[in-house]
């Protein structure tokens, strides 16, 4: 039995990759509270908390819980570059080292640590890792791709993966645990879907939005559906074919899907379970709790299940069991 607690747990895309790799859910914790209900919904065996790490009683959590694996994936918020021209906040990043006084209570043989790229950048970045090292663990510094790992989202993304036995674990080592196949944009589309999709050229639409468009239709050609990039910045035309991985989602509603009817473009948004799917959540993992721009927000801020799929699986392949203390 392979348990773990789930710091920052989000909508449980994370959790949902884990439990794929042979690991079970003991407790969820994030402050949005659409983020719990949506995990207990996913998790119902889970206990599930709405709160601050701050806010809560570690040690007696510590006491109640004993889990082989500590899962964290601290705001990124200020790491991100999507985050635009807006100065980082400390404290956001600080919620990283808020992490090291539950390795400390709960004591799990494995830590995981989830996070965008540029927190490499951040400068106690290395004072975690060194931290880390400090309570006993080797610390292996990975950049993952979802895109690698089956995942039909290119989502680059920094995991430490950290085991107080002292093994260590390379890319190439969790890509042999894989076993799915690539995937591309074209197949999270619900192609027989009955969406709302509106004429490309209607009147009002944004000059910047027919100007991505029309980069795409002069590199495609006419009659061939892509995908745009509808709001925020993009660094690559701003459109994208669908025989590639989607780009990567944030917590804004910005992909567009550009299809044709009789030589004339339509436009429609990817809608929530597209970017489950894209999230690698497949047909299993729901979000039955909040609008359409706070689902979009779920997918966005959570983990792509398939990378974390390979590492429980490589995980599991070196675990022995380890007694749980019974829930209080």
């Amino acid at each position: 039995m392979l348990t773990f607690v789930d710091l920052f747990c989000g909508g449980g895309f994370g959790a949902r990759g884990a439990v794929r790799g042979g690991g079970i859910p003991l407790l969820g914790l994030d402050a949005w509270d659409l983020a719990t209900k949506t995990y207990k919904a996913n998790f119902p065996d889970a206990h599930v908390i709405t709160e601050l790490i701050e806010n809560v009683n570690i040690h007696e959590l510590g006491e109640q819980y004993r889990p082989n694996i500590l899962l964290t994936s601290p705001e990124c918020t200020s790491h991100s570059i999507a985050r635009g021209s807006k100065p980082g906040s400390e404290r956001s990043r600080e919620t990283a080292i808020g992490i090291v006084p539950w390795i400390q209570s709960m004591e799990p043989r494995w830590v995981i640590v989830e996070n965008v790229n540029r927190m490499k950048k951040w400068d106690r970045h290395n004072e975690l890792v060194k931290t880390i090292e400090d309570l006993g663990y080797t610390v292996s510094d990975l950049y993952l791709n979802s895109a690698d790992f089956g995942s039909a989202q290119a989502r680059k993304r920094m995991f430490l993966i950290c085991d107080s036995e002292g093994s260590t674990v390379t890319r190439e080592d969790l890509l042999l645990n894989n076993n799915n196949s690539s995937k591309t944009a074209r197949d999270i589309i619900d192609w027989d879907g009955a969406y709302q999709s509106d004429l490309l050229y209607k009147k009002g639409r944004a000059a910047a939005t027919i100007e991505r468009a029309e980069r795409a239709v002069a590199a495609l050609g006419k009659n061939v559906p892509f995908i745009i990039v509808y709001y925020g910045s993009d660094y690559a035309g701003g459109w994208q074919t669908l025989d590639a991985p989607l780009r990567t989602i944030t917590t804004i509603d910005r992909f567009g899907l550009v299809t044709w009817r009789d030589g004339t473009p339509y436009l429609r948004m990817l809608q929530p379970s597209e970017l489950v799917k894209a999230m690698g959540g497949g047909d299993e993992h729901a979000l039955p709790y909040g609008n359409r721009r706070e689902k979009i927000k779920l997918c966005g801020n959570g983990v792509c299940s398939d990378v974390m799929a390979s590492i429980f699986t490589w995980i599991s392949q070196r675990h022995e069991d380890i007694p749980v203390k019974p829930n209080d």
